[in-house]
């Protein structure tokens, strides 16, 4: 579709996918869902405000036959699709567009098992004390989030960074058609989604999809040179190439004094911010200032301090790879783990390797949080839930004082909540 009539003579563009938050101007997007139909809202959103609205071909009678909203309503085959192609069609234009400070405009794209929000959050701060960036906001990483980051883009950024998530083989190569991104960078890869991934093979295929663009469009990487699973990556996507883009390469390194992170592993995300940073012209110290200004939050490598205890909160992501790298680079002498999810066959395997590594590290007060973790050989309380957990801290029938507590876990998990109570 020609889509010019929205995009022509603006700088920049409002698109929402929510009714309840229409602006005077605004493109509303209708989506679907299992539980959901913005197309029901579409009228609404035209009376409340927006320009237009795209919205499916079977769209409701009840809004299609007011004549009021003829030229406003866009029908589309797939609301969705239309949202990806009006995206991939404004960051074109706006990367052809010269900027106030004649800096080149670019995407940089990141992906990875782990550590690609605060890689993500990491690299905004080092870039942006230089230039004029968007980033997405959160790890909204998936094919709306995508799209709807790049349609807050405007004249006066510089540089895009973009999240990129997956759980499926192929997610990876429906947002890069999208955001068509300049640079990458994989954090890494691990044991996560198996379920959707099929196995760990199928994990590496699927983050290899960021590589594979980058080498047929002769876009620029940046690799950890240190990790033999990225480099095995690599070189497949290479093979047979021409690429004529540029590689940068960082290594590991140990953890910086001062920052606001908790967590050896960090180490490897300020690796990569850094180098990202050297890519832009931002030297080394000038970067570690940033990153030292840095202050985590959603409850990500989290270091807080209670009336009781001194807490490492890193909840907001578990899986396999992750939580063994929290076992090994938290100095904790108490643990509050939540059951991973989404690991297929594997989960059981996963749960009991994590028990057997807190028994060997003779790990004394431990506490688990999910079903999964019923069906190990463990000596460890194990609760259903992070409310039955936190019920059981507010009777006092469990005591956590003066302890360096870490709560590691997912969303799913909700472990958040424990922490008003410790």
């Amino acid at each position: 579709m020609n889509w010019d009539f929205l995009i022509q003579g603006r700088d920049s563009l409002d698109v929402t996918t929510d009714s309840r938050k229409i602006t005077s101007g605004c493109v509303f997007v209708a989506l679907r869902g299992e539980h959901f139909d913005g197309n029901l809202f579409a009228a609404q959103a035209l009376e409340t405000g927006a320009a237009y609205a795209i919205v499916d071909e079977d769209i409701p009678a009840t809004c299609s036959q007011k004549k009021e909203y003829d030229g406003r309503l866009i029908r589309v085959e797939s609301s969705l699709a239309a949202l990806q192609e009006l995206a991939r069609i404004w960051v074109t234009k706006w990367r052809k567009t010269p900027s106030a400070s004649g800096a080149t405009r670019a995407v940089i794209a990141i992906t990875g098992t782990n550590g690609k929000t605060t890689t993500k959050e990491l690299t905004a701060a080092v870039l942006s004390t230089r230039y004029k960036i968007h980033y997405t906001q959160g790890n909204y990483n998936n094919s709306l989030g995508v799209p709807l980051t790049l349609l807050q883009l405007n004249k006066e950024h510089e540089l895009a960074i973009v999240e990129m998530g997956a759980s499926h083989p192929g997610d990876i190569n429906e947002l890069v058609s999208v955001a068509k991104p300049d640079y990458g960078l994989i954090t890494n890869v691990g044991y996560a989604h198996l379920q959707g991934f099929g196995s760990f093979d199928g994990v590496m295929r699927t983050k290899r999809e960021l590589y594979d663009y980058l080498v047929s469009h002769n876009g620029n990487v940046f690799r950890n040179a240190d990790n033999a699973y990225l480099e095995q990556m690599w070189k497949t996507a290479l093979d047979g190439s021409t690429w004529n883009g540029r590689e940068y390469l960082y290594h590991r390194m140990p953890m910086p004094d001062g920052t606001h992170l908790a967590g050896a592993f960090n180490a490897e995300n300020i690796a990569a911010a850094l180098c990202i940073g050297d890519c832009f012209g931002i030297g080394r110290e000038e970067g570690l200032k940033a990153i030292r200004g840095y202050v985590p939050s959603n409850n990500r490598s989290q270091a807080m301090q209670t009336a009781r205890n001194r807490l490492i909160v890193d909840a907001y992501n578990a899986n396999y790879t992750s939580m063994q790298a929290a076992l090994d680079s938290f100095d904790a002498d108490a643990f509050i783990l939540g059951a991973m999810r989404e690991l297929g066959d594997f989960s059981h395997t996963a749960h009991q390797n994590i028990v057997n590594l807190l028994l060997e590290s003779k790990a004394e007060q431990v506490w688990l949080v999910g079903d999964e973790w019923k069906d190990t050989t463990t000596p460890y309380p194990v609760f259903s839930s992070a409310e039955e957990m936190k019920e059981k801290i507010q009777h006092n029938e469990i005591q956590i004082a003066g302890r360096k507590v870490l709560i590691k876990g997912s969303r799913s998990n909700r472990l958040e909540q424990l922490i008003e109570v410790l």
